[in-house]
């Protein structure tokens, strides 16, 4: 018997496929095709095998009571380079790493678009802190593939800094601070100004992004000017700062078509959708996403299937622990902590 409620499970999923499709949209730059599938780029790929780690780190806490979560993603990263054929990231010849159903999408093995940043630091060998990043990176893949984590008991920021520095990694953690106010039950537009209130450790990154982005929204209507202003590059703060005024200026569930059209017309590279998809996503659950769009996400059941599964490993344990045992007992042949 499960204990997730039907809440936990929206939030969940609204976040991940809201991710998701804003990542597919905005690789159209807002000019949705009538037809076709709706791919995901490498940002989009990344930020599946973040879910994946987070519920690979839940496993081994169970099994082995201490886990370091940056360091399970990491090697969850290596996984998604060792699919793609990034040098110094073969697949084993016995066919036993990397492991993990994920690893067996064929969409996740074949290269959409570079990450540079990312590659470099894995190739590096490097598992970068916020004291200690790794490389040198602003870029917003620090920020979209780590939005997911404000749904688990843990620092984005902490994740972004694996392989990104600077306004990055304080991006990613003004965003997993919204997105865990949203799945708490927190309104929209209220998340964003608690967190400008108190941004934690990162007040300068939220005010170069954060407060401008609430600023603009609030001094009128939806403008492409103010959006190219404010996300006029692939950086994290201004993937952020777009995505935010994104959902600030379309914030209701009836909307969300139009914000991802409007957030995807940046020019950014499609991030700034990415992060109003995440949110809106998180705040309206999937039934708020545009169902004709989602149909023809290329890795719709993937991203869903991850979301149900993060809640299900975080409120029952399918693999068990020491004191219980499993309830599904190929659970961590699924997921290896």
């Amino acid at each position: 018997m499960t204990t997730v409620t039907a809440e936990q499970l929206a939030t969940a999923r609204g976040c991940v496929l809201g991710l998701m499709l804003g990542d597919a949209v905005g690789a159209t730059g807002g000019r949705v095709p009538a037809a076709g599938p709706l791919r995901a780029t490498s940002a989009g790929q990344l930020a599946c095998f973040t879910v994946d780690g987070l519920i690979r780190a839940h496993v081994r806490h169970r099994h082995r009571g201490i886990c370091h979560p940056p360091s399970v993603v990491w090697e969850s990263y290596r996984g998604w380079a060792a699919i793609q054929g990034i040098p110094g990231f073969e697949v084993s010849g016995e066919g036993h790493w990397p492991a993990g159903w994920l690893t067996q999408v064929p969409a996740l093995a074949e290269r959409r678009g570079s990450a540079p940043a990312t590659v470099a630091a894995l190739q590096r060998r490097k598992i970068g802190t916020i004291d200690d990043p790794n490389g040198t990176s602003t870029g917003a893949h620090a920020l979209t593939r780590t939005l997911p984590v404000g749904l688990y008991p843990c620092d984005a920021a902490e994740m972004a800094a694996l392989t990104h520095a600077g306004d990055a990694v304080g991006a990613a953690g003004l965003a997993g601070a919204v997105v865990r106010l949203l799945a708490a039950g927190g309104q929209l537009v209220a998340a964003l100004e608690s967190v400008v209130r108190d941004p934690g450790d990162w007040s300068e990154t939220a005010e170069r992004s954060l407060a401008p982005a609430l600023a603009a929204a609030g001094s009128g209507p939806a403008a492409l000017r103010e959006l190219t202003r404010l996300a006029p590059d692939a950086r994290a703060v201004s993937a952020l700062a777009g995505g935010v005024y994104a959902v600030a200026c379309f914030p209701g569930r009836e909307t969300v078509r139009e914000a991802l059209s409007f957030a995807a017309s940046a020019g950014d590279g499609g991030h700034a959708a990415t992060v109003a998809g995440a949110l809106l996503g998180t705040a309206h659950g999937p039934d708020a996403l545009p169902v004709d769009w989602l149909s023809r996400m290329e890795l719709a059941w993937t991203a869903d299937t991850l979301a149900r599964d993060l809640v299900t490993e975080l409120h029952d344990s399918p693999s068990g622990g020491e004191y219980f045992p499993p309830t599904d007992p190929y659970w961590r042949t699924r997921y290896p902590g």
